[in-house]
C-alpha cells in the first residue's frame, strides 16, 4: 500500500488558528514527526497516534524518516508552525524525495497543508503593517550566506519595502539583528515604526512597539518576529499602520469618494501609474527591436547571481589498522584544503576535511592515490579498531577489514561506533563504544550499548564471549541493520537498546551507573 505525506503547517500554535484541513490531516495520520516543542503544542489534537519527536536543527533527519515511513506505506504527518512553505518542512521534504527519484504519480502521494505564517499573526497583534508590499528575510546564517542576506536587507530597504525579519537571533546568533539595523538605518528615518511579537497567539505572547532607533533596547530571541514599517507607516492610538496609498486615489475621511470609479483609473487621476498608451505605430517598434538586435552594443545585462559555494566533507586515515600518516599524505591534505578549507583531526584515528570544490571526484581520485581510506560524514557508522600493536598481533585484523568493507559509512538514524581491539587487554577502549568487539583465544566477545560522554558513561553489556570469527561479521551485520530499519531518528544505540529491549536475540539489562544526574542542557 502507497503511504501520503502530509505536510502541515499549523499557524502560530493557538488551537483556534489551526485550519480544520490542519486538524483533519493530523487525526488521519498513523504518525506525527516534528520539532518537540511544536508537537508539544498540538498534543490536544492527537489520538493515540505514534509520535517522532527530535530537536532544533535536526530537520533533515526528521524529512528523511517521515519518507521512509511514508515508504512502507503510513500516513504521516510532518509538523511546522507557521505554513510549511515558509521557512518550514515543505520545501525539504520535497528535497528528500528528489534526491531519492520521487515522481508525483508513481511515488508516494503528498499533500502540503497551508497554515498562516508568522508576518500575518504578528501584524494581526500590531495593527495593520502589511498593507503594502512587504518581505521575509531571515537572519538565519547557517544555510545561507551573510554577504547575501546583507544584499536582501540592503534591497528591500532601498525599495521601501515592509520588511519581517524571521529568525533574528538566538543564543550565537546575536550580531545579525545588528546588522540589520545598521543597514536599515542607511534608508530609513530612525522614527520608523518597528514591532517586536514574541510567540504569537501563545501562552507566554509579547508584543513591543518601538522605533527602527530603539529597537534594539527590547528583548529580541529566537521565537521573535520583527516588522519593519516602511516610510508611510504610522502609530496612531497604539497600532501599526501602513497606508495602503487609498488617500491619493480618494479621501477615507469624505462620505463620498471625490473620483468616481469611471474616472479613477485615467491618467490625470493617477499621474504616478505607469504610462500605458504610447504614440508609435508597430511597425516601428519591429524596427528598432530589429535594430536592437542587430547592434553590437546591444548585450543582455547578466542576472543576478549568487554563486553556489560548494564544500565537500570527508574522512580520511590511513587505514582500518595503521595508524601512521606518511609524509606525502599530509602534504596532499595541505594542499587539498588550502586557505579556505578546514582539517580536524577526530577521536576516531580519522582527519574530517572540508574542502571548498566543485569537483568532489578528483579530490577523491587524489585522496585514493596517495592510500587514504576514505568515508562520508555525518549519521554514519565508524569502525574504530586499534593498532593490533602496530601490527603484530594480526589474526582478527582480516576481520576488522571485512566489517569495515560491510559497514563502513553506513548511514544510520545516529552515528554509531564500532570498537575493535585485536586482544584482550581492549587498550583502544573498544568496549566503550556502541558496539564493542574484543578478539581473545581465537573468538570474539560481543558488548553492546556502550556510551563513551556523560557522568554516567559505561561500558557496554556483554552479551556474548567465544563467538568463532567465521560468524561475527554476519551478526554484527544483522545487528547494525536492525538498528537501522528500527531506530528513530537521531536516537543513539544504547538508547535504541534500551527502547526495544532485545536486538538480535541478545537482551537488554540496564548497567548504568545510578547516580542522581541533572538533565544536560541538550535533553539527552
Amino acid at each position: 500500500m502507497k503511504g501520503k505525506l502530509l505536510v502541515i503547517g499549523f499557524g502560530p500554535g493557538s488551537e483556534e488558528h489551526i485550519t480544520d484541513r490542519a486538524k483533519k490531516a493530523l487525526q488521519e495520520s498513523d504518525m506525527i514527526i516534528g520539532y518537540k516543542t511544536y508537537v508539544d503544542l498540538i498534543e490536544g489534537l492527537l489520538d493515540g497516534q505514534e509520535i517522532i519527536s527530535t530537536g532544533m536543527t535536526e530537520e533533515v533527519s526528521r524529512a528523511q524518516e517521515a519518507v521512509r515511513q511514508a515508504e512502507l506505506g503510513k500516513k504521516v504527518a510532518v509538523i511546522s508552525s507557521g505554513d510549511a512553505g515558509v521557512y518550514g518542512m515543505a520545501g525539504l521534504m520535497y528535497e528528500v524525495l528528489v534526491e531519492k527519484g520521487w515522481k508525483q504519480d508513481t511515488g508516494v502521494e503528498v499533500e502540503v497543508v497551508p497554515g498562516i505564517s508568522a508576518i500575518n499573526s504578528c501584524a494581526s497583534l500590531l495593527g495593520a503593517p502589511v498593507m503594502h508590499d512587504a518581505c521575509t528575510i531571515s537572519l538565519s546564517d547557517h544555510l545561507t550566506p551573510w554577504s547575501l542576506i546583507e544584499q536582501r536587507i540592503e534591497a528591500a530597504a532601498q525599495s521601501d519595502f515592509v520588511i519581517a525579519l524571521y529568525n533574528p537571533m538566538s543564543g550565537r546568533r546575536t550580531r545579525q539583528i545588528v546588522e540589520a539595523q545598521r543597514i536599515l538605518l542607511k534608508y530609513r528615518s530612525p522614527e520608523t515604526p518597528v514591532g517586536l511579537v514574541k510567540s504569537a497567539y501563545r501562552d507566554r505572547q509579547s508584543i513591543t512597539r518601538t522605533t527602527l532607533e530603539d529597537m534594539l533596547n527590547h528583548e529580541i530571541g529566537m521565537l521573535t518576529t520583527v516588522l519593519i514599517g516602511n516610510s508611510s507607516t504610522f502609530y496612531y492610538d497604539d497600532l501599526m499602520i501602513t497606508p495602503r496609498g487609498y488617500q491619493r486615489k480618494y479621501t477615507l475621511s469624505q462620505k463620498e469618494q471625490p473620483l468616481k470609479p469611471h474616472q479613477r483609473l485615467k491618467k490625470e487621476a493617477e499621474p504616478w501609474a505607469l504610462e500605458q498608451e504610447v504614440s508609435i505605430s508597430s511597425r516601428e517598434i519591429a524596427d528598432e527591436a530589429l535594430q536592437l538586435i542587430l547592434s553590437e552594443s546591444n548585450q543582455q545585462k547578466p542576472y543576478i547571481q549568487q554563486p553556489i559555494q560548494s564544500i565537500f566533507e570527508v574522512s580520511v586515515s590511513p587505514g582500518v589498522a595503521n595508524k601512521k600518516f606518511t609524509p606525502k599524505q599530509m602534504i596532499t591534505l595541505a594542499e587539498m584544503v588550502g586557505e579556505h578549507g578546514s582539517m580536524e583531526y577526530t577521536p576516531d584515528h580519522h582527519i574530517k576535511l572540508q574542502v571548498q570544490t566543485a569537483n568532489p571526484d578528483r579530490v577523491i581520485s587524489e585522496l585514493e592515490e596517495v592510500g587514504f581510506l576514505l568515508a562520508p560524514v555525518g549519521d554514519v557508522l565508524t569502525l574504530k579498531a586499534c593498532d593490533f600493536c602496530e601490527g603484530e598481533k594480526k589474526d582478527s585484523i582480516p576481520y576488522a577489514e571485512s566489517l569495515q568493507a560491510t559497514l563502513g559509512g553506513m548511514e544510520l538514524p545516529k552515528e554509531l561506533k564500532i570498537g575493535f581491539n585485536g586482544c584482550g587487554m581492549a587498550c583502544f577502549g573498544a568496549v566503550r563504544e556502541d558496539i564493542g568487539i574484543v578478539f581473545r583465544k581465537g573468538a570474539f566477545d560481543l558488548f553492546l550499548g556502550g556510551k563513551t560522554i556523560g557522568r554516567n558513561a559505561h561500558s557496554g553489556q556483554i552479551v556474548a564471549e567465544g563467538i568463532a570469527a567465521d560468524e561475527i561479521v554476519a551478526l554484527v551485520e544483522r545487528i547494525v541493520q536492525e538498528y537501522k530499519q528500527k531506530g528513530h531518528p537521531n536516537e543513539r544505540f544504547h538508547k535504541f537498546f534500551k527502547r526495544v529491549k532485545n536486538v538480535s536475540g541478545f537482551e537488554f539489562q540496564d548497567i548504568s551507573p545510578l547516580l542522581k544526574i541533572e538533565p544536560a542542557p541538550c535533553g539527552d
